[in-house]
């Protein structure tokens, strides 16, 4: 039987909201910013870097892709590695375009410190041939599957958001992870001592997703103690205060409480979703967050995780709370619209833009549809949740916290109030998309990462006029022509 966390800070969080409430919600707490913004989406999909997924469109819009110093920060035209090795990037002129299904590339923890290449503490973002998988061993042709990116027209719907709205090409992956980490540190901005790495079975395959990850998995995942000891541990974020045996993990554990995002929009009254696989089932809940949180997996915040099919229903409703998480997964074919590894990267582009439509548009048989009332309201951003293995060129810095970050990932920010065809310079972490939400909601911080992490406060102009979703064309598309799905590489490569 689910548990009701009750803290004595909380009382009377967990209510029930009008249908009005739930679809026009304003700020809860005085230190709130004043901003048209009432419904925030993260749409965190998988596996990819930002020179992976934007970095050839940057290629032909430098203009758009300058640090703050003035340097280009897209694919160059070739990448010398460590090993002397020169490698001319996929999908660069004259070059093959990365295949349409997203190459099966390592991406464990040391597979990314090996690309990165840190020496003397600096990541010299070179050492992609080290990377523990054959597709980036080669040194003939043709190049390596991890050097390079989409053109353009392979990725229509993200380049055309990117190109028509805000996007930040200095935002950093919070940490060296893979996914199951990346997804702990959406949630609460740390991973609580877990090194990222995703769950294994107990002396077992920590490549397949059979029985998912988190507090009832039964899957283990390295933790580092106070005393940097490294241990395994239950893949799981305990909750003492629930009254449950190992406060909610299957097996007991040294890992201490932590709170999430989801605490802090409970506390405020604000509701809140997570579109995903809502559902256990031999692929476990397929890269969900609330599962690997005892606190979420137990108490009636369970509710909040609901299949992923129903964003766009809930959308085009105008139904979206204040707070949304899409990741990927959830039932039919939506696992296959990731973006992972081993899947279409067609299928990805079409469902980002099914995704952003519902926002903007309310359903009709014949264009053009009525504009959603939702999309004066709204913040979207596009992300993935690690750099997927895939070759990036700008080097990561460090976390308030001390801890290491993760190479760049894409982000584009869909909005009315989005400033048009902007390029936000200043670096970041995902924490701080988190730190936009509670700036923008006046919720409390969760960790010193998204307590100092910079917010994209210069992306947004609230005084501006509108933008009106017509600005973008969005479009739907076959994946090419003798492309398949290969499932067997979904499975988090070890």
């Amino acid at each position: 039987m689910a548990l009701i966390r009750w803290r004595p800070r909380a009382l009377g969080v967990i209510l029930a909201f009008s249908a009005l409430a739930f679809t026009a919600v304003t700020a809860a707490t005085a230190g709130a910013q004043l901003t048209p913004i009432r419904h925030v989406v993260i749409i965190d999909l998988e596996n990819h870097s930002f020179d992976n997924v934007l970095g050839l469109w940057c290629a032909q819009n430098t203009a758009r892709c300058q640090s703050a110093s003035g340097a280009y920060v897209g694919m160059p035209a070739h990448v010398t590695l460590s090993n002397g090795a020169v490698v001319l990037p996929y999908g660069s002129p004259g070059q093959p375009v990365m295949p349409d299904v997203v190459p099966t590339v390592s991406h464990t923890v040391a597979s990314q410190l090996a690309a990165m290449n840190i020496v003397r503490g600096v990541p010299q973002m070179n050492g992609w041939q080290n990377e523990h998988h054959t597709s980036c061993a080669a040194t003939t042709s043709p190049p390596y599957q991890c050097v390079g990116g989409y053109r353009p027209g392979q990725v229509p719907n993200i380049t055309a958001l990117a190109s028509q709205f805000a996007m930040s090409d200095t935002t950093f992956s919070m940490a060296d992870s893979p996914s199951w980490g990346g997804h702990l540190y959406l949630a609460m901005a740390s991973l609580d001592g877990f090194t990222g790495d995703n769950p294994c079975l107990p002396h077992g395959s920590c490549s397949s997703t059979v029985g998912g990850w988190g507090c009832d998995s039964g899957r283990l995942a390295a933790w580092l103690a106070p005393s940097g000891k490294r241990m395994p541990v239950p893949s799981c974020v305990p909750d003492y205060a629930l009254g449950l045996p190992n406060g909610g993990a299957f097996e007991p554990t040294p890992v201490p409480y932590h709170k999430t995002i989801f605490d802090e929009l409970d506390q405020a009254g604000l509701p809140w979703k997570i579109y995903g696989a809502a559902q256990r089932s031999d692929n476990g809940y397929k890269w969900a967050i609330c599962p690997s949180f005892a606190e979420c997996l137990d108490t009636r915040q369970k509710s909040n995780l609901v299949d992923a099919s129903r964003f766009s229903a809930d959308a085009t409703a105008s139904k979206l709370p204040a707070f949304s998480i899409v990741t990927g997964g959830g039932a039919g074919s939506l696992a296959a619209d990731s973006c992972h590894n081993g899947l279409s990267m067609t299928a990805c582009d079409n469902y980002i833009g099914r995704l952003v439509r519902a926002v903007q548009y309310l359903p009709c048989s014949v264009p053009p549809c009525p504009v959603n009332p939702l999309w004066s309201s709204t913040a979207i951003f596009i992300t993935m949740d690690d750099y997927g293995g895939f070759y990036d060129s700008v080097p990561p810095g460090t976390n308030a916290d001390r801890t290491r970050q993760g190479p760049r990932v894409p982000l584009i920010i869909v909005s009315p109030y989005a400033k048009a065809r902007y390029t936000d310079t200043t670096p970041t972490t995902t924490a701080g998309v988190l730190a936009y939400v509670e700036r923008n909601f006046g919720l409390g911080a969760l960790s010193p990462n998204d307590a100092q992490a910079y917010a994209f406060t210069n992306a947004f102009d609230y005084s501006q006029v509108p933008l009106p979703p017509e600005v973008v064309r969005l479009v739907h598309r076959s994946p090419a022509t003798g492309e398949h799905i290969d499932w067997a590489a979904t499975r988090e490569a070890s």
